[in-house]
């Protein structure tokens, strides 16, 4: 495996645990304090909660991942053009 396939992966990765994270708070009875929800909630925390800081929820809707998707996105087009 090529480095560039391991960012790449690793990219793909964090992707895949914020769209569980995602989905997953579409139920209301989803206790995040205990395993494997805390696992989700503290690899996905520090990068949704910046974009939370700068845009808050409006009306309800949490646009935080939008922005997060959008940064990776763009921050794994850097570092994969530099690998």
């Amino acid at each position: 495996m090529s480095l560039h396939q391991a960012i790449d992966q690793l990219f793909q990765l964090i992707e895949l645990i914020l769209i569980v994270r995602i989905l997953l708070t579409w139920f209301p009875n989803v206790d995040w304090w205990k395993q494997p929800f805390k696992f989700l909630h503290d690899a996905s925390e520090p990068i949704l909660e910046p974009f939370r800081r700068l845009i808050p929820p409006m009306g309800g809707f949490d646009l935080s991942p939008i922005f997060a998707f959008l940064f990776l996105g763009f921050v794994q087009n850097i570092v994969l053009s530099f690998v």
